[in-house]
């Protein structure tokens, strides 16, 4: 019987190897999008905290000023204890020298072992007697003497002639009375270097003469150095802890209340009237607190004041307007029959006639009006969302509209790069009243010029503008244009009539939309308003697919030749003249530009 067992295949080394580095690839991209989040939350704190900036900075500046003063310290300690050092080293050094000559000139010795032996237990003198007993020698032959009772070398254990520099040797070779010095690093055990003094000078013993260094470890000065300089430290860290907490506690002091100002004026923003700051001492913050209360006080009273005039300015109006449809029904009625029945009276009745069944018209128009800016007012206007064919209502704009160019002697077009037709989500009866509103005012100050309506679009925006090339409207005209009931010269004949509110109704429902309706115009060549609205519900405008205006605000810019094709809609087929996208406005053509839809304009 034979059993087979599976044998496991064992990781090879550059699959290891792999492992390893992708392993350390992600270690390194965890370490960078964490020290990224890190950065950013501290730019951020960086701009939204006065506390944090005012630490951060009074902390910064301490360090440098304690590392300055630190090391200026430090270096001072270190150069004393140096020199102090220093000179007990020479001091010492020289006497042992003395010592040392004047025990070689009184040697009487006739062989080399006796020699070697005095050496040997004169310099191990020099070892004890100085300030720390932590003093070594090494005495060198001087090289070219061949005096036969001379030694070769002679050291402390574990001192050899190799740690002396070759420039101090030099100098003590040609120096035969002087003292000369030299810092060094003193091994001391596998790797440890010790700083250290090497003193060297000549002596001479039977006629031959020798290098003699002293070598003084400074160790015990550099634990003292490094013991104050970490004490100095911890001093230095002590100091900037106490720091931050004195500045964190005082800018806190002066903060915490102008935070606190800054939350109760957003709430106040958001329409919480009664939200205050707390009252706390009696010093200048607490003054400010005051202050700022009185103030809010103030504001929630005339704030209130105004909402309840506005609020009965608004239910007047609705119930003026309500209560006058009735008798405004009958008197139109009765218009309407002495306006049928005209031709029969006299021509004093007959104009009478005519007069007030027109006037009636306007008054009922007027009416209307009222009671739409009534229901914008009262927040009760809502949106019948549908998906719409914008050419379909464009079309159904310019039938309405075309007794009125008929009887100014305007043309009316449609230039557009959208020859395949365009959909949008948005509330027909409300777009139509905009666009006509928009098209009967161009054909009324047009002048009898051509007033052509231009149309674009991209994925998520549609953008309507009317151009007319009349009269235009000056800086200050456009600024006011979207007013209720205002009129750029009131004294000027009308040939449609108005009740000054068309524009305000069409601005209400344009944002009722969440879109734009933006104006511009220049004296004399005409006014241009542009409708931008999101092509789906639910979109938040950024930009609009057209210029304002489309045709650069030139004049003639009109009078290209452009081809011509229909545009079949639900209701028929209208005219489109060129491509929209073969126009682009002249550089620096474009007048000061009034955003009226709540947005920047798009271009």
């Amino acid at each position: 019987m034979v059993s087979a067992t599976k044998q496991g295949h064992s990781p090879t080394p550059a699959s290891l190897a792999a492992t390893a580095v992708a392993a350390a690839r992600w270690l390194l991209g965890r370490v960078r999008t964490l020290s990224l989040r890190v950065l950013a939350a501290l730019r951020r704190r960086w701009r939204t905290s006065l506390q944090f900036r005012t630490v951060l900075v009074t902390l910064v500046i301490s360090f440098i000023a304690v590392v300055g003063v630190g090391a200026f310290l430090s270096n001072q300690i270190a150069n004393g204890l140096f020199q102090e050092r220093l000179q007990q080293s020479k001091q010492e050094s020289a006497r042992g020298a003395t010592q040392v000559q004047e025990s070689f000139n009184n040697a009487q010795l006739s062989d080399l072992p006796s020699v070697s032996t005095y050496v040997r237990d004169t310099l191990k003198l020099l070892e004890v007697g100085g300030s720390d007993d932590n003093r070594k020698y090494v005495m060198v032959k001087i090289p070219g003497q061949t005096n036969s009772l001379a030694v070769t070398s002679s050291d402390s254990g574990g001192i050899t002639s190799a740690i002396i520099p070759d420039a101090l040797r030099k100098a003590v070779q040609n120096n035969a009375t002087g003292q000369l010095w030299q810092s060094i690093g003193l091994p001391s055990g596998p790797s440890a270097v010790h700083p250290a003094i090497v003193m060297g000078s000549q002596v001479s013993l039977l006629g031959t003469n020798y290098e003699l260094y002293l070598i003084y470890d400074l160790q015990s000065a550099q634990n003292t150095l490094n013991y104050i300089q970490s004490v100095m430290w911890l001093v230095g860290a002590m100091l900037l802890v106490l720091i931050g907490g004195i500045v964190w506690y005082v800018t806190r002091t002066v903060v915490a209340p102008v935070r606190q100002a800054a939350e109760v004026s957003e709430q106040l923003a958001d329409g919480e009237l009664q939200e205050r700051m707390a009252v706390r001492g009696e010093d200048e913050m607490a003054r400010l607190a005051v202050s700022f209360n009185r103030m809010a006080t103030s504001l929630q009273d005339q704030i209130t004041a105004l909402g309840t005039l506005s609020q009965m300015q608004q239910r007047f109006v609705s119930d003026v307007s309500h209560e006058l449809r009735t008798p405004l029904t009958t008197v139109r009625m009765a218009a309407e029959v002495l306006f049928d029945a005209r031709d029969s009276f006299d021509p004093i009745n007959k104009r009478s006639a005519e007069l007030l069944y027109h006037q009636v018209e306007r008054f009922q128009s007027l009416l209307a009006d009222l009671l739409e800016i009534s229901r914008f007012d009262a927040g009760a206007a809502v949106l019948d969302l549908e998906s719409a064919e914008m050419f379909s209502i464009i079309h159904n704009v310019i039938e309405g509209a075309s007794p009125v160019a008929d009887a100014t002697g305007s043309e009316l077009s449609v230039v557009s790069g959208l020859p395949g037709g365009c959909i949008a989500d948005v509330d027909p009866r409300r777009i139509d009243r905009i666009l006509r509103n928009l098209v009967l005012n161009a054909l009324e100050h047009g002048e009898g010029r051509p007033v052509k309506v231009f149309v674009s679009a991209d994925r998520h925006a549609v953008a309507i503008a009317v151009r007319d090339y009349g009269i235009g409207m000056s800086e200050a005209a456009i600024g006011r244009v979207f007013d209720r009931f205002w009129r750029a010269d009131p004294a000027r004949a009308r040939t449609t009539g108005g009740s000054g509110l068309g524009l305000s109704i069409a601005m209400e429902d344009t944002r009722l939309h969440g879109g734009w309706l933006e104006a511009w115009g220049r004296e004399g060549e005409g006014s241009c308003f542009r409708l931008t609205l999101p092509r789906h519900r639910g979109m938040v405008l950024a930009h609009s697919p057209m210029h304002l205006p489309p045709d650069g605000g030139s004049a003639t810019a009109g009078a290209v030749a452009l081809h011509t094709a229909p545009v079949t809609t639900a209701t028929g087929s209208i005219r489109v003249v060129g491509a929209l996208g073969t126009m682009e406005p002249a550089p620096g053509s474009e007048p000061p530009l009034v955003d009226h839809g709540g947005k920047g304009s798009g271009s």
